[in-house]
């Protein structure tokens, strides 16, 4: 296909030919004939990105910092009295408290390995199925993943079953979701019995 150029008011135009059945005129910028305007655009294109990825890296930065320390230490505390409520609802075999804590949708895994729903640990409560003595919580770390609260501590027990003795010492994790701000729920929770150094069982 013949094709010739021409410029006119900066910009390149290609004449195809009549019969083709193409537009006779396509224009297309002539850079070529202002190269350093193709380097001022090129300089200014590259000046855009570079201001857009340092304000994505300060947004993102903002955002991983954390909270400030007074919001971190009232989202701390928070958690703290829950897991005290959690405790006292466990001794005093109180459902409509614990109830009150776990979301519709919690999991549990059980020291010996089964899986337990918010149903199913609420029957248990009720029925007294597990008989407490003492529970003393120590060791307690609280971490933080935006509306996720991850607790890791240990737990002394002295408790009973009709199966058995429960008593020992669990590590445990318990994982809360904030819903609305300050409103937290336990979603996950699991607990392991701390083996004596050279026990297998």
């Amino acid at each position: 296909m013949e094709m010739c150029f021409g410029v006119k008011f900066g910009v390149k135009f290609i004449d195809r030919r009549a019969d083709s059945g193409l537009l006779s005129l396509t224009p297309m910028m002539g850079l070529a004939r202002h190269p350093w305007k193709s380097a001022r655009s090129l300089r200014l294109g590259w000046a855009i990105v570079a201001a857009l990825f340092l304000a994505m890296s300060t947004s993102a930065h903002a955002l991983f910092a954390g909270l400030p320390k007074t919001q971190k230490h009232e989202r701390r505390h928070e958690i703290d009295h829950l897991e005290n409520l959690w405790r006292d609802a466990l001794l005093k075999y109180d459902a409509a408290a614990m109830s009150s804590l776990l979301s519709d949708d919690y999991m549990a895994i059980t020291p010996n390995g089964t899986l337990q729903t918010k149903e199913e640990a609420l029957a248990n409560l009720r029925a007294h199925r597990v008989h407490f003595t003492s529970l003393e919580i120590s060791d307690r770390k609280v971490r933080f993943y935006g509306t996720t609260a991850l607790v890791t501590s240990t737990a002394d027990v002295q408790a009973t079953t009709n199966e058995g003795d429960l008593s020992g010492s669990y590590r445990y994790t318990r994982v809360y979701i904030e819903g609305p701000p300050g409103v937290w729920k336990i979603v996950s929770f699991e607990a392991n019995k701390v083996l004596a150094a050279g026990s297998h069982k």
